[in-house]
């Protein structure tokens, strides 16, 4: 009896050790598309993130990622191309989401899906993954996808830092109390004719901020110094005179800049070649 038990004991430390092997094997997040089902107004729906890695992986490397939410009617496969050379030479991981009705919900669009909860749960998912650096988290986002990327920034704590290109606060977005600090880089063209840098109606039922006002409600909730507030100067490019304000000294060390593109329509993502450039570069020192 004592020898069948001694037995029976030598086999279960067995299992369990092969068990804790196979559990420690690590897994190396590539370049894919990944499926995540939400339910949406009853419904269980598929949607699409696709991942965008370095040709090569460096598996002992912890990668930041970039967000990257496509503007309403778009595809999350625009976003490769723009993407393409900072993920090819490995400065992080391109994590691009579509929008249900290929539209982000912020109230007036054809999607009704929670895309707060969508991004929670490809969050989740990726914890999966061991080469991701989840202290670096960042998202960009154009038009409808711009507004996402506030409203994310809004209500979930994510996000190191995030670049809205061409669109700013809406009336019915509020920022809250209990809003985190983040760093952000707002981007808006002076010849938008789709979502007005004076602020106004917009797309659907949305009223916007003035851009400029936009910044500022930011800096006053995240407690930017008043004496760091400033008109950085003008700076000219292929897209003509460009005007950089500076927010900084804010609560935990962030930092609110706003680009207004002065020849800049509501394609300052395509016409202003070095806008990615500069929003990676903003994102890497916060």
């Amino acid at each position: 009896m004592f020898k069948t038990c001694i037995k029976f004991l030598l086999f279960f430390l067995l299992i369990s050790c092969k068990k804790t092997e196979s559990d420690s094997i690590t897994k190396i997040i590539s370049t894919t598309e990944i499926f995540i089902t939400q339910k949406i107004n009853g419904y269980n729906f598929t949607r699409s993130v696709l991942i965008q890695t370095p040709p090569e992986i460096d598996s002992s490397k912890m990668y930041p990622i970039v967000f990257a939410y496509h503007g309403n009617g778009g595809r999350n496969s625009n976003w490769i191309n723009i993407l393409k050379k900072f993920t090819d030479n490995g400065e992080f991981i391109g994590i691009y989401p579509q929008g249900h009705k290929n539209s982000w919900n912020l109230g007036s669009e054809s999607s009704t899906a929670d895309d707060v909860e969508f991004t929670n749960l490809i969050i989740h998912e990726l914890k999966n993954y061991s080469n991701i650096d989840f202290e670096k988290i960042y998202a960009i986002g154009n038009s409808n996808g711009s507004g996402m990327v506030n409203k994310l920034a809004i209500e979930t704590n994510h996000f190191k830092a995030i670049a809205p290109i061409v669109s700013q606060l809406m009336i019915s977005m509020p920022i809250k109390k209990d809003t985190q600090p983040i760093s952000i880089f707002q981007v808006n063209g002076v010849k938008d004719n789709i979502i007005p840098i004076n602020g106004g109606n917009g797309p659907g039922t949305h009223i916007f901020l003035d851009a400029l006002k936009s910044a500022q409600t930011w800096s006053t909730f995240f407690k930017c110094s008043k004496s760091d507030q400033k008109f950085v100067g003008e700076n000219f490019d292929e897209s003509g005179i460009n005007r950089l304000y500076s927010f900084s000294n804010c609560d935990n060390q962030k930092e609110i800049l706003y680009l207004r593109i002065e020849n800049g329509a509501h394609n300052v993502l395509r016409s202003y070649s070095n806008l990615v450039n500069e929003i990676w570069n903003f994102f890497k020192k916060n």
